[in-house]
């Protein structure tokens, strides 16, 4: 085939042309992320729609295939698309096993399909004969393509066309069944297994696509501190404390326990409580202060257990449904191990001392951080890797990165993909409280879920306008938001206050609102709210720099509202996916609803949440009865699953009154009134 150069009045580079024949134009492939640089994300058993928009020149039919394959396949699957408008084709594929993959599309003019286009128009009688043979030509050339009786039957069907196209003589047919035989449609779905595709044209990029597990999309995430685990006041906690932990954590509905590094911690510049520069006998220091004469980044603080006891601490997490999420740090204390072996990996100043890690005006005198630029970067990088390697090795399949978006993403690039070709199962969670574009910059990179900006939305204009963003493409295809009403570092202005409701609310709103979400505890459930100081977002007395005693009975505070919650999240699919999430009107600034429905749009939840934590509010809320499957005539039931109240509604406009004080939200199942084989109404 020959090749040749186009040069384009407009286009400084001349435009290579492999076969100016190919008439064929993809001109679109959706989904895709960047052009195709980063991959797109989709979880186990999830359909992958893609939308290819694909023309030709003139009046002739285009044929468009959806190829897709799984990396390592020696060859790729391949599915028709369908035009449905516009130009948009469109087909759908689900992919059996997590790992990564590619698919693009191609396309080419069918010959045969626009000749059977033509016929169809046709009427005059000269005009269907003459269009008789034309179609015989290429039917036969299909029937060379084919083999056994499908070759033979084409090859019959255009012989008997080519007599009945004749005017006169043996086998002449009349016009009207010479149609009929030229579009006989079980002829013509033989003839289209045999297409001419020596001058498809393919799509420029083979878009990379992930397929994560389905803990990716759906998760509920409890943090705490091993070493607060402890049963008894002032004495540290171990990994046998906290399996002790595990049925209360299971039976509240979470899945993932996320705790801070469990690593030995620096006695250098060691801080004491509440982040005092001097630390006192017995202060423990802060745990992401990594590294001291015990080991580094894959040892284990002493005081928490040996290897056995974390490993046996994963093991019975698995057995209860829960993974155990590690926290990486990659930054170390003064006293780490790498510090001596390897002092190319991290800056020194002018004075011989390292720089440690500083966020003005806050100062970490206990870290420091590692040099990205360091001419050894090679052998960082396969180090920080082999950090993965190890705790995947301990049976760890879940990470919480600290702080990504201070290291160089060329490395989280390489690294995570390096990780996850041998570990598909691995999901990473940025906790990058950065600026957005950065924060979807790590999520194309590879991170299976990013923390969010929900702490810090609290109206409903902020909820409404950050989750509408959050939803919609190209980010929803790569970044899956994991949100959190408090971490060890936040504490919210609104949670300062103590108040019962405030809690109740962000809480409803997290859990509803994202199909991942997470919070640290106990200091939630236990509506700890004392800040260390005025303007602060830090606690008072934090557990990040000392010991804490909490109390672990399952009824204390809130854990009976949030085991409810999310109940309430795994009975209803509808809640376990973030992409149908729609916004509902309702006549109160101090009321939110939204609602969310299944994938198959068979079922919905429809939650309101007073946003003031004292005072009643009420409102009237707009939800078309035609968007939950319902005549506009006819009843239908919400179901409270908070307070198992049922309300039915009828028509468009329903009224909303939510007492704070009582239940500051509702999160209701929609209930359709359907008729039983005895003819008794009733809500299912």
């Amino acid at each position: 085939m020959i090749s040749k150069l186009l040069l384009r009045d407009d286009a400084p580079e001349p435009v290579e042309v492999v076969d100016g024949r190919s008439r064929a134009v993809v001109d679109a492939v959706l989904p895709i992320v960047d052009g195709g640089r980063f991959a797109v994300k989709r979880t186990l058993g999830e359909r992958v729609r893609v939308t290819a928009h694909v023309f030709t020149d003139g009046h002739d039919v285009p044929r468009v295939m959806l190829q897709w394959w799984k990396d390592g396949d020696a060859h790729c699957h391949e599915l028709p698309m369908k035009l449905r408008y516009n130009d948009e084709w469109h087909a759908e594929f689900t992919p059996p096993v997590i790992g990564r993959y590619h698919y693009t599309v191609v396309a080419w003019v069918d010959a045969f399909e626009s000749w059977r286009h033509e016929l169809e128009r046709r009427v005059d009688e000269d005009d269907i004969r003459l269009a008789a043979r034309t179609g015989a030509q290429e039917i036969e050339a299909a029937a060379e393509r084919a083999r056994g009786e499908e070759r033979e039957g084409l090859a019959n069907w255009a012989q008997a066309l080519r007599q009945g196209a004749a005017s006169e003589g043996d086998g002449a047919m009349e016009v009207g069944m010479l149609k009929a035989l030229a579009l006989d449609d079980d002829l013509a779905a033989v003839a289209a297994r045999h297409p001419d595709r020596h001058l498809e044209s393919r799509f420029a990029a083979e878009l990379p696509l992930v397929v994560d597990r389905e803990r990716a999309r759906f998760s509920t995430w409890y943090e705490l501190f091993p070493r607060s685990a402890s049963s008894t006041p002032g004495v540290h906690g171990s990994f046998r404390d906290v399996e002790e932990r595990l049925p209360l954590i299971a039976s509240m509905g979470f899945d993932v326990l996320y705790m801070p590094p469990i690593h030995p911690i620096g006695r250098i510049q060691r801080k004491g409580r509440n982040n005092a520069l001097a630390a006192e006998a017995g202060d423990v220091g802060s745990p992401w202060a990594i590294g001291a004469a015990e080991g580094g980044h894959k040892s284990i603080l002493p005081e928490l257990g040996t290897p056995e006891d974390f490993r046996h601490l994963v093991t019975a997490a698995s057995r209860m449904g829960i993974d155990i999420a590690m926290d990486i740090a990659f930054q170390c204390a003064p006293d780490h191990p790498y510090v001596k072996e390897h002092p190319a990996w991290f800056r020194w100043r002018p004075d011989n001392t390292v720089q440690y890690a500083e966020n003005p005006p806050k100062k970490y005198q206990d870290i420091y951080p590692f040099h990205f630029e360091s001419d050894d970067w090679q052998g960082l990088w396969l180090e920080l890797k082999s950090v993965f390697d190890h705790w995947i090795g301990e049976g760890v399949t879940v990470f919480r990165v600290d702080n990504p978006h201070t290291k160089s993403f060329a490395f989280w690039e390489w690294a995570i993909t390096e990780v996850k070709r041998e570990h598909p199962e691995v999901i990473f969670l940025a906790e990058a409280f950065t600026r957005p574009k950065v924060m979807h910059r790590l999520a194309k990179l590879g991170y299976t879920q990013s923390y969010t900006y929900f702490t810090w939305r609290n109206t409903k204009e902020e909820l409404t306008a950050y989750f509408t963003e959050l939803n919609q493409a190209p980010g929803k295809d790569y970044f899956r938001p994991n949100v959190w009403p408090n971490t060890p570092d936040i504490l919210h202005a609104a949670l300062q206050t103590g108040e019962e409701p405030v809690f109740r609310v962000r809480l409803v709103l997290a859990a509803t609102l994202a199909a991942n979400y997470g919070l640290y505890g106990p200091a939630y459930e236990l509506l700890e709210h004392a800040p260390r100081g005025p303007s602060s977002e830090e606690y008072l007395d934090s557990e990040k720099y000392q010991l804490r005693h909490w109390d672990w009975s399952a009824d204390a505070g809130l854990r009976p509202f949030i085991t409810r919650i999310n109940q309430i999240r795994r009975a209803h699919d509808a809640l376990q996916w973030d992409h149908s999430l729609r916004f509902l009107d309702i006549d109160n600034d101090q009321l939110i609803a939204y609602m969310k429905t299944s994938p198959d749009e068979s079922r919905a939840v429809v939650t309101v949440v007073n946003l003031d934590p004292r005072n009643t509010q009420s409102g009237w809320v707009h939800l078309e009865p035609d968007d939950i499957g319902v005549a506009r005539d006819r009843p239908f039931q919400m179901h409270d699953l908070l307070t198992d109240q049922r309300f039915v509604w009828r028509g468009t406009h329903h009224y909303i009154e939510l007492d704070p004080r009582r239940m500051p939200a509702h999160v209701m199942a929609v209930r359709r009134r359907v008729r039983d084989e005895r003819d008794f109404d009733y809500y299912a």
